[in-house]
């Protein structure tokens, strides 16, 4: 049986610039080299994501990872993989999986694992051993769409737990006596920040920050002129000042319409800091309504804004969802509880293929 001290892991990302996976991938990968784990890097070229690898003590390899007439992509990837002949290869998302060859290809015998962030097509995935899936929603969809029960894996996300003092709202031009609503994420249809900013516009005197980027900002701009409330949203950008931001404001709020985890949840539960969500997927399996944060229907503008005034008006009840929130983070979302669930599954799986090539 191959100890885990013994596990050679290769990790491929061939993801956008910006985006939640791709968040956690440069997390975990950093996270599993803070624990020893032997790991070899491969992304799809970006300097910034290099960058921060570098920074942290791990140096990619940067590939192509183009489009159908890549044809070099997947060479490399082979050589990789015979150079540094992993125990694991887990592979992130389609297009990773897509150019990863096989084992018996590659002439390297090694675990075939991807992992999923969303509801993918499983025909990209046939060749693997393994799904690693970050909720058990997923796990339970790959289930029904045929993959077996035994090879499905349920490794939730961790979230970066380090605080900040708060931002100044002066320097968002945002006075300090007002509510203050911060929101986060890629500005796409799928987060709903349209839904949020009628809320708004049903709430006289809050304030709202957005911080994000992506191809809504345009109207969704042009959506917060339109309904008279440009004066009180502040559009951030993509920014890595979330703790501080989060500290700075009263509610986090996040108005996903489909959101197969949310992450952005569980960020703001480590900053201690209340938490309202439109009850899409993840957030309505990690939020107990009234509990450890609040949930209102997805895509109800008029709900939401009733809610977020209620949540404003009580502050202690405000201080109570942050509490819980918080402690829901704490058991089981921190970085040591997942990184020791990414260890014991990957001895677990390669253990059973040496304990299988060794009953052949």
């Amino acid at each position: 049986m191959e100890q885990a001290a013994d596990l050679r892991i290769l990790q491929a990302m061939a993801g956008a610039s910006h985006g939640g996976a791709e968040l956690f991938f440069e997390r975990l990968v950093l996270a599993l080299h803070r624990a020893g784990v032997q790991q070899h890097i491969l992304i799809r070229s970006n300097a910034e994501r290099a960058g921060k690898l570098i920074e942290g003590g791990i140096r990619p390899v940067e590939l192509p990872f183009g489009g159908r007439f890549d044809f070099s992509t997947k060479r490399r990837f082979t050589a990789e993989i015979r150079r540094f002949r992993p125990s694991l290869v887990l592979t992130w998302m389609n297009r990773a999986t897509a150019f990863c060859p096989s084992p018996r290809k590659a002439g390297v015998p090694f675990v075939r694992v991807a992992r999923l962030g969303g509801y993918y097509d499983l025909k990209y995935y046939q060749g693997c051993d393994h799904l690693v899936c970050n909720t058990q929603d997923l796990v339970d969809y790959v289930i029904r769409e045929g993959w077996p029960a035994a090879r499905a894996h349920y490794l939730p996300n961790f979230v970066d737990e380090r605080q900040a003092p708060p931002v100044r709202r002066s320097d968002f031009t945002t006075p300090d006596t007002v509510p203050l609503l911060f929101a986060l994420g890629r500005l796409h249809e799928n987060k709903g920040f349209d839904t949020l900013l009628k809320a708004v516009a049903r709430l006289s005197d809050v304030y709202l920050w957005l911080a994000g980027d992506g191809p809504e900002r345009a109207a969704l701009e042009a959506l917060a002129t339109k309904l008279g409330i440009r004066p009180r949203v502040r559009f951030l950008g993509w920014t890595d000042a979330a703790p501080a931001l989060h500290r700075a404001a009263d509610l986090f709020v996040c108005p996903s319409r489909h959101e197969p985890l949310g992450n952005v949840v569980l960020e703001a539960w480590a900053q201690q800091r209340p938490v309202l969500a439109a009850a899409s997927q993840g957030p309505s399996a990690l939020i107990e309504n009234g509990v450890n944060g609040l949930l209102t229907p997805v895509d109800d503008d008029a709900a939401m804004a009733a809610a977020i005034k209620g949540a404003l008006r009580d502050r202690a009840a405000l201080t109570a969802l942050a509490d819980a929130g918080y402690a829901s983070f704490r058991d089981g979302f921190t970085e040591a509880a997942v990184v020791d669930r990414y260890r014991a599954f990957f001895a677990a799986v390669t253990a059973q293929t040496a304990g299988a090539g060794d009953a052949g």
